[in-house]
């Protein structure tokens, strides 16, 4: 009988040789595979201990229905932090995909770049000191349009006014659950875009979209004069509306590209912000090696911030006016639990402020708008200490000018007043009644801030009595 064909004995030693190679290949993988199912399990398992500590829900803090808030299965921070661990799992993902060689090589090369220096010094402008990140952290009618002056006034400042207009205007999510948290996250993805002076974010949600990345619909565009300097300001052009127009030159519609090479050309970057409402989402943005963030949050006697919505928004306080006028039925349950769910949100986004946490250690300050208008040039010192930059004369020049006017300037938004006697006005006009309301609905927040409750009519009109308490500093570094 014939032998069976034999493979030469080199042939035998290759086959061998690749079956076991295959077995050391399916073992590594396993071990691989094992390795990132692990580490996926520690973070579900953290996220999991942190969802079952459901604190009191947070409701909105600028006059939003507190149904904004999320309901059973979760609270803000919970996600913030599931926020934290997904990315901190993409970013490990990414480095094993550069090592397997299965990353575009130009995408790697742009992330490496933005990275560049994490653990060093920060990046700014060459020769200029690291470069600042300054977020004024407010709601509607604290003053901040006053105060983002004095930011605004500072040559080497590129200043944005309120930014997340557009997105607030464009972007809807329907109210409760987990679309209070949706909103938060886009907001703060934008933000933190901008402060990288990307500000082509912008374009997608301004209406009508930009052409060419120009447009004339920019929000308040006078009201951050390093949108209406050379080079930014380009020649005027007839027949093109621009309805937030410079206020001192005329310019031609926005030139969204010379913006942001004007951002990059300044030595640190702030804006103005009513929008972010919970401050646990700026984590991410503190520990941005790119960023060097500084976040002052402005607070104002909620008795006074709720006279001057009232004026300002009448007809979003109509129900407001018409309980006041009459008197007979009892306020709605449901505006009174809006004035303390705002309360509220500020009350809890202060107090993790004053807490530092280790993310936010050096990075909080608590500045109350009174203390402000009272001693504004004290405050602006002690804000621009806090932030690292060095104040201007020219921006002293500016508070010492829009301080100290004769009387105050027409507009709910104006800049010019006699601060040591504007911040007080309120309560010479709000009846006895509605001061009772905001103190039982906002009693802990006003507490915590320093806030004295009138104790009867006479106390509210009584200029001799004050309402305010003496605080130091709100801030540690």
């Amino acid at each position: 009988m014939e032998k069976g064909f034999a493979l030469p004995q080199d042939c035998r030693d290759f086959l061998h040789s690749l079956r076991m190679r295959s077995k050391y290949a399916l073992f590594l993988a396993f071990v691989v595979v094992l390795f990132f199912i692990e580490k996926e399990n520690k973070i579900i398992s953290r996220v999991s201990d942190k969802l079952k500590q459901i604190p009191q829900s947070l409701a909105d803090a600028n006059s939003t229905d507190p149904a904004l808030v999320l309901a059973e299965n979760a609270s803000l921070l919970s996600l913030s932090e599931l926020d934290s661990d997904f990315t901190q799992l993409q970013s490990r993902l990414r480095n094993v995909s550069l090592q397997l060689g299965l990353q575009p090589a130009e995408e790697a090369e742009g992330e490496e770049a933005a990275g560049e220096g994490a653990g060093a010094q920060r990046p700014g402008p060459a020769e200029a000191g690291p470069r600042r990140h300054v977020l004024l952290m407010a709601t509607t009618r604290t003053g901040s349009s006053f105060v983002g002056e004095f930011f605004n006034q500072q040559g080497n400042i590129f200043y944005l006014f309120e930014p997340l207009w557009h997105i607030e205007r464009t972007v809807t999510f329907p109210p409760g659950g987990a679309n209070a948290a949706g909103s938060a996250l886009v907001y703060r993805d934008v933000l933190k875009q901008l402060f990288l002076c990307d500000l082509y974010v912008l374009e997608h949600f301004i209406s009508p979209l930009p052409e060419d990345h120009l447009t004339p619909f920019m929000f308040r565009r006078g009201s951050s004069r390093s949108l209406c300097e050379d080079p930014v300001c380009t020649p005027f052009v007839k027949k093109v509306f621009e309805k937030y127009h410079c206020k001192n030159r005329r310019c031609g519609p926005l030139n969204v590209t010379l913006a942001a090479e004007a951002c990059r050309r300044k030595e640190h970057m702030a804006l103005k912000a009513v929008r972010i409402r919970q401050l646990e989402f700026l984590q991410p943005l503190a520990e941005d090696p790119r960023l060097d963030l500084r976040v002052i949050q402005l607070v104002r006697d909620p008795r006074a911030v709720l006279a001057s919505r009232m004026v300002a928004f009448a007809g979003k306080y109509e129900t407001w006016n018409k309980w006041l006028a009459e008197g007979q039925d009892p306020l709605r349950a449901e505006e009174v639990q809006r004035l303390r769910g705002n309360c509220e949100s500020i009350r809890l986004s202060a107090e993790l402020g004053l807490r530092q946490p280790a993310w936010l250690r050096g990075r909080y300050m608590l500045v109350r708008y009174e203390d402000v208008a009272r001693r504004p040039l004290h405050k602006a010192r002690e804000m621009y200490r806090f932030a690292g930059i060095p104040l201007t004369p020219q921006v002293e020049d500016w508070i010492q000018k829009n301080t100290q006017a004769p009387r105050d300037s027409s507009g709910i938004y104006s800049t010019q007043k006699n601060s040591s006697e504007q911040f007080e006005k309120w309560r010479f006009s709000m009846p006895f009644k509605l001061a009772q309301v905001v103190q039982d609905a906002c009693g802990p927040a006003m507490q915590l801030f320093g806030y004295k409750l009138a104790q009867d009519a006479a106390s509210l009109t009584n200029r001799s009595v004050s309402l305010l308490e003496e605080r130091g500093i709100f801030w540690v570094t």
